[in-house]
């Protein structure tokens, strides 16, 4: 893969573009304001998102979709997951169909519950140049090639494995893993445990407490995972446990800190004014709950964490809610010996 497109020109487009034009890989990054696409070319910097990472020489901006898309060997799109389906849309008329399309976004489409390369295949047609890039990967460390590992799910084997080839680099080791199904839903039912555990810190819990959500909230998951056809070892994974615990502990993680806030008396709405960040688990916690009530499985931190978001439940008795359970074999509901 000589030439990469990235669409979308928010934290983690600014930090893939650097990984893949750090290569010496000539890359175009879409984005939508004039103002920032002028700037990242001028200056070799995103003035909104990762202002002091210094982009390489190879890596341009524009707001041109068709300028950016032309004569890409592959295209990475790394906009919120809201945002799919529209970015597809846009893509549908100007994309080479002989290029791989990258999604980086964690989380399912409200309403339709479709993971994103669903989404992506549903607008482009067909899935075998698809994959999806998912892990333990805070753009802010990414950026700065602190070593970082990630992990991309293909539907076709050739197409992950030019994809772990064309990311790869002496700081960000990328791996393969053919269960797309997995890799996704894990990206997107992670976010939700984060924001628990954010809501957690919020309250002043300590480590028992964040340590007992991370592990129950990692059996709703892989309970979510089994379900759906996922193989259960992704959840041990990167794009599982790894990212799970990235996203529960660090200051970087967007969604534990909407967790904190909204503990704080906050809301989602105040957590993207102040950051200007999307929050992917304020969805997720929905769609995901969806799914659940659907296949009739128990998530009950995913209800609640879905309850205290949108239907301002107090978080205070979700905490009872939780605690007040009752108790249980651990392994309850995730028999992994085949049926």
């Amino acid at each position: 893969m000589r030439s990469a497109a990235v669409i979308g020109a928010g934290s983690w487009g600014t930090a893939i573009a650097s990984v893949v034009g750090g290569k010496g890989i000539p890359t175009v990054l879409w984005a939508r304001s004039a103002e920032v696409a002028e700037r990242i070319s001028a200056e070799a910097r995103n003035p909104r998102y990762l202002t002091d990472v210094v982009l390489p020489p190879c890596v341009r901006a524009t707001v041109d979709l068709e300028d950016a898309v032309r004569g890409a060997d592959v295209i990475i799109i790394a906009t919120p997951s809201m945002a799919m389906r529209a970015a597809a849309e846009s893509l549908a008329t100007v994309w080479d169909r002989a290029a791989p399309v990258v999604s980086l976004a964690k989380g399912l489409e409200r309403g339709s519950l479709l993971r994103m390369t669903e989404v992506l295949a549903d607008v482009l047609g067909g899935n075998s140049r698809l994959a999806a890039l998912s892990g333990p990967n805070h753009a802010e460390e990414v950026s700065r090639g602190i070593p970082s590992a990630t992990v991309i799910a293909a539907y076709d084997e050739g197409v992950g494995v030019a994809l772990r080839e064309l990311f790869t680099t002496s700081a960000f080791r990328a791996y393969t893993n053919n269960d797309v199904v997995g890799v996704e839903l894990a990206g997107a039912s992670k976010n939700v445990i984060a924001v628990a555990a954010g809501m957690s810190d919020g309250l002043g819990f300590g480590d028992n407490t964040k340590a007992s959500l991370m592990t129950r909230g990692l059996a709703e998951m892989s309970r979510l995972g089994r379900c759906e056809g996922a193989n259960p070892l992704t959840y041990m994974g990167l794009a599982g446990m790894g990212d799970l615990i990235a996203t529960c502990t660090s200051r970087h993680s967007r969604n534990r800190g909407l967790g904190e806030c909204i503990a704080r008396g906050g809301s989602v709405e105040q957590y993207e004014a102040e950051t200007h960040m999307v929050a992917e688990g304020a969805v997720s916690c929905v769609t995901v709950d969806e799914i659940g009530v659907r296949d009739g499985l128990e998530m009950p931190i995913t209800h609640q964490v879905r309850l205290i978001v949108h239907e301002h439940a107090c978080v205070g008795d979700a905490v009872g809610a939780l605690m007040g359970r009752e108790s249980t074999d651990e392994l309850h509901g995730m028999d992994l010996t085949d049926e």
